[in-house]
């Protein structure tokens, strides 16, 4: 399952690449509602897309984040404080005499001030890093419809709600960020399949594989099972338009736009690294007969996902 992936977060690469329209207010709503709910997850490389803002919508949406990363650096400095001033307690109860709480909370605050201390530079820091575009199921993502015509960049959840599903399948069904080629016609993805088709444009992705399984032998006697993860990348470099289905769910919560990855088994070098699963990145040529999905045609369909790009997908440890 392709639990994470290094993607194009700029709407601005959708529109130079393949012509696509941008809904923006749908842009400005989803960055409305991480203002109200800090918990949305948005990939910092999104947030940069927004740097240059050149209508009144993206000067909104500038405005709002903005003010998040303020909120942001705000809270994380004051998660700093707390925690420099419960190291320092710790560290003057340890001169007298040593006890167990103080050991876990000198243990615990410089955890803590590890983890404010990073989070406080990579909400500063300016220049652009690959770990930017990274997403992971929950998180939001430009994803290229077709809608009234036109190709159309939409934000989405990576994390697909079927229209109609009751929300706590979102915790019921968590790995519904993935729709494996061998199920799309079952009960979940029916609704969806040979109907509302996207593309999520990526150059790596990464997956949870056992480290015995990764180094082709059995686990040893006492041995636990260690997971690692991998990071694979095509070869030649290239960007891979993923396969995937979407949904627009409505309900008491509101709106909510959603998508999933389609998988499928794995090619050699996947599976000899230790996975069962893989991506479907389709052919250029197909990307509109893909995107304008016909529920009469869902042979054509199959035979799109079928006639895919096939790259090699080089792997290593993850950083």
């Amino acid at each position: 399952m392709c639990y994470s992936a290094q993607i194009w977060q700029s709407y601005r690469r959708y529109v130079r690449a393949w012509g696509a329209d941008i809904s923006i207010e749908q842009f400005v709503e989803l960055y409305f509602l991480r203002s109200q709910d800090p918990k949305v997850r948005i990939a910092k490389a999104m947030d940069a897309s927004f740097a240059e803002p050149a209508n009144d919508a993206e000067r909104r949406i500038k405005a709002l984040i903005d003010r998040f990363d303020a909120e942001q650096e705000t809270r994380l400095t004051q998660e700093l404080f707390a925690q420099r001033k419960r190291l320092a307690d710790a560290e003057r109860t340890l001169q007298s005499k040593t006890t167990k709480k103080a050991l876990e909370d000198r243990r615990i605050a410089t955890s803590k001030i590890d983890w404010a201390l990073g989070k406080l530079a990579a909400l500063r820091r300016v220049e652009p890093v690959d770990e930017d575009s990274r997403i992971f199921p929950g998180w939001y993502a430009p994803v290229m419809v077709w809608e009234d015509g036109r190709r159309v960049v939409k934000p989405m959840r990576y994390q697909c709600r079927p229209a109609g599903a009751p929300a706590f399948y979102d915790t019921k069904f968590p790995g519904t960020y993935n729709a494996r080629r061998d199920n799309l016609e079952g009960n979940f993805w029916k609704n969806l399949f040979g109907r509302t088709h996207g593309i999520m444009v990526a150059n790596a992705f990464f997956e949870n594989v056992s480290r015995h399984a990764m180094e082709h032998r059995e686990l040893a006697p006492g041995e636990k099972d260690e997971n690692v993860v991998l990071e694979f990348r095509p070869r030649p470099t290239q960007d891979m338009l993923v396969a995937c289905l979407w949904s627009k769910w409505e309900g008491e919560g509101g709106t909510l736009l959603s998508f999933a990855a389609i998988t499928d088994e794995p090619p050699p070098e996947v599976a000899a690294a230790g996975h069962d699963r893989c991506i479907i990145p389709i052919k250029p040529g197909n990307v509109d007969a893909w995107l304008r999905a016909d529920p009469r045609d869902l042979a054509g369909a199959y035979a799109i996902l079928d006639d895919r790009a096939r790259p090699y997908y080089e792997h290593r440890l993850a950083a």
